[in-house]
């Protein structure tokens, strides 16, 4: 297991998930309780804050605001069949949960400009410390995992947004994004630490684990390893160039000390470039939009072959660190969001990269091809309500199906062989139920087959339970 996903025990030395389940849910829930009550008795105040005085009124600027979520995860695997394990196999009949609670603050330091700090308390585990399947069930988890609470500062960026022409449109207040009015056509400049995935690859249907999908393939491209420290965030700068119908996208970001690190590498060392084209259209009067996203990352990065071929004239095991050397990986992808109705909508991604080189931050993947629908519960006088259904097909190259065959690990996967490969095979589907405006209860499913590219294990079951609350 890599050093990196080594859990911590609790003050008696035992790890967390020797925990008796009813502990540790009512340890969770005592805390999500008292954040409910806190949220939602915040919640009339700053939303009066945020709306506009009429209902044809343009928004006010706004100059200061403070937000927050709490979000809490349970996910549990059946007893899948599993004659063996390697040291990133996934485990049948476990259970594993997560909770985050983050405030988002923003302050307008002169017009078009703002900044923003977004400290964080996570505490928890991912299913098997997240291993074990390379589109990983869990967004909400991280690959380093902690019994207690622990504080982290996730993002402090700046962001500057420079008007240029055409009509004006209206900015809805939002966490990180003040309220306030912008023109059409602007540029858009974007500093400090923030998640590459803020800007690049999104998609309002499937990207966000808090409220929407939870696997990984699903709220990102699988295949777009994009920079990032083992917690999903960097350093760098983005530039947008909004005209018209198109936007153009272009950053430049900090990659780790090593593959998969909780360290950046300072000073663009190593390093990622990302480039991304955007169009956004009608079609039969429903708006929708297609971006092609694409990265060349710069870093010392192993090649698999040549570790296996290095493994098979010593006879030693696979290691990978010892093909290490400056080079190039690179990959693309093509996002699709589309409305099919005023309730309904649609996403779809398809990606390829390298495959012969190891991946260096997201996870396990060379192509990946996902898509899905999300329909809201107005249908059924539901309107909080959001049902969603994706189904994702991941794959790797060759040279990975031999290197993970001879023992090899990845950043998330390694079953010790892989005699009998095939694609990653998954379907998703959640109810997300709006008890409040603020908080949401969601039930989420998703069946495996294939888990780490391995006929001989599974298919799993993953069954999950997901709380949001948010002001």
């Amino acid at each position: 297991m890599s050093i990196l996903t080594q859990p911590i025990a609790d003050s008696n030395g035992r790890p967390p998930w020797s925990l008796p389940r009813n502990v540790r849910t009512t340890r969770i829930a005592s805390h999500f309780f008292w954040v409910v009550t806190f949220l939602t008795s915040h919640t009339s105040s700053a939303l009066a804050a945020d709306e506009p005085q009429n209902g044809t009124s343009p928004p006010a600027t706004q100059y200061f605001a403070i937000h927050g979520q709490f979000t809490y995860v349970e996910q549990d695997t059946d007893s899948f069949n599993a004659p063996y394990a390697g040291p990133n196999s996934l485990s049948p009949a476990q259970g594993r949960e997560t909770t985050d609670l983050t405030l988002y603050m923003g302050a307008r330091l002169w017009p078009g400009a703002e900044i923003w700090i977004n400290p964080e308390i996570d505490q928890g585990f991912g299913l098997d410390n997240t291993l074990g399947v390379a589109g990983f069930p869990s967004g909400e988890a991280y690959k380093v995992g902690k019994n207690q609470p622990y504080f982290r500062l996730p993002r402090l960026f700046v962001r500057e947004t420079l008007d240029l022409d055409g009509e004006r449109e209206a900015v809805a207040a939002d966490l990180n994004q003040l309220g306030g009015d912008r023109s059409a056509n602007r540029w858009v400049f974007t500093v400090g630490k923030f998640s590459v995935a803020d800007i690049f690859d999104t998609n309002q249907y499937a990207h966000d684990p808090r409220s929407d999908f939870l696997n990984w393939a699903a709220i990102d491209a699988g295949s777009f390893d994009y920079a990032a420290d083992a917690w999903g965030y960097t350093v760098g700068a983005a530039a947008e160039w909004y005209q018209g119908a198109w936007t153009v996208r272009a950053g430049v970001f900090d990659g780790s000390n090593v593959p998969n690190s909780v360290h950046l590498e300072p000073g663009l060392h190593e390093l990622q470039v990302d480039l991304e084209l955007e169009h956004r259209h009608e079609i039969l009067g429903f708006p929708g939009k297609v971006m092609l996203t694409a990265f060349e990352t710069r870093a010392r990065l192993g090649l698999l072959d040549e570790a296996v071929q290095i493994a098979q004239a010593t006879g030693n095991p696979v290691d990978i660190t010892a093909t290490r050397q400056l080079r190039d990986r690179v990959g693309a992808d093509i996002n699709l969001e589309q409305d099919l109705a005023q309730d309904l909508g649609m996403f779809a991604r398809v990606g390829k990269a390298s495959g012969n080189v190891e991946p260096y931050e997201f996870t396990d993947i060379d192509r990946t091809v996902s898509a899905g629908l999300s329909l809201k519960g107005s249908r059924w006088t539901r309107a909080n309500d959001t049902v969603g259904l994706a189904g994702i097909l991941n794959g790797i190259s060759a040279a990975r199906e031999r290197y993970l065959n001879a023992g090899g690990l990845g950043i998330v996967i390694g079953d010790g062989k892989l005699p009998r490969p095939g694609p990653e095979q998954i379907v998703e589907t959640y109810y997300s139920l709006g008890i409040l405006q603020q908080l949401h209860v969601s039930l989420d499913y998703q069946f495996v087959k294939n888990p780490a590219y391995n006929r001989d294990r599974g298919p799993v079951s993953i069954f999950a339970v997901r709380v949001h609350a948010q002001f």
